[in-house]
């Protein structure tokens, strides 16, 4: 196994378990444990975990930063209820900027059902996509490859929309808290997703239940200063309280997602 891999499957377990143990993953991954701890220690270097006796655990109520590969077939059925809340919003002929994020990519599934559109996004994902949907237009913001999680960031993609404007922004989140606001785990984004925000007219963040609660590395922005968050109802009245009346809950419905991503199929 490689070792960008290796490392994956560690955030993954710490994500899911919250503590792993060396010898176990050594065991698991067949590897040395000389190998685990190297890993382990590059990850809390990185501020993607704890390093504690014996093994690591995630950072108390800070956020790691899980690849796409184990975020995109995660909490599916939350992800697409949001995203039919978020299609509410947009009418035919609208202008949208799209974040990228695996929550994001279920907004841009939804978007097929209205004609017309504009859309701007730094999701790879979301672009080749939405490519083949009739009567929409796209715009790539351009800038570096964050390969890990599909996305453009950096300059060139902040001065692509330093001359946008849009109707709606539908941003991502890694971690939101009624004090801290929307904080993000990998700071390289953060200039782009507050642009993205400044260029719209109404800015819209997109956030599973999961996500509420926590705090990530950096700050994105306040709650004043969006809009609108959409969560699923997993989030329970008493802790969506604190989010005022910006925080809306939709229902998650029984059975399958209600979108259909055309990359993989019902």
């Amino acid at each position: 196994m490689l070792t960008s891999a290796r490392r994956r499957e560690i955030l993954r377990r710490v994500a899911e378990e919250g503590h792993v143990e060396a010898r176990v993953l050594a065991a698991d991954l067949g590897v040395d444990s000389s190998t685990i701890r190297r890993d382990l220690d590059a990850l809390a270097r990185a501020g993607q975990l704890d390093r504690v006796h014996g093994g690591a655990r995630s950072g108390g109520r800070a956020v790691a930063e899980v690849p796409y590969t184990v975020k995109q077939h995660e909490r599916l059925a939350q992800k697409a209820a949001i995203a039919v809340a978020a299609l509410d919003l947009v009418t035919d002929g609208m202008s949208v900027i799209l974040d990228s994020g695996s929550t994001t990519y279920q907004v841009a599934l939804a978007l097929r059902a209205r004609r017309g559109l504009t859309v701007v996004t730094n999701d790879l994902r979301a672009a080749k996509m939405l490519a083949s949907v009739p009567e929409l237009r796209l715009l790539v913001t351009g800038g570096e490859l964050l390969g890990s999680v599909f996305t453009l960031a950096g300059p060139a993609a902040e001065a692509f929309l330093a001359d946008v404007r849009v109707d709606l922004t539908f941003l991502g989140a890694d971690a939101i808290d009624p004090e801290a606001g929307i904080t993000n785990t990998n700071g390289l984004e953060v200039p782009l997703k507050r642009a993205m925000l400044a260029a719209a007219d109404t800015g819209v963040v997109c956030a599973d239940s999961s996500k509420f609660g926590h705090r990530a590395l950096v700050r994105v922005a306040g709650l004043a200063e969006v809009d609108l968050v959409l969560t699923d109802d997993e989030l329970s009245e008493e802790s969506a309280r604190p989010y005022g009346s910006t925080l809306r809950r939709v229902p998650v419905p029984a059975g399958p997602p209600a979108l259909v991503d055309p990359e993989v199929g019902p």
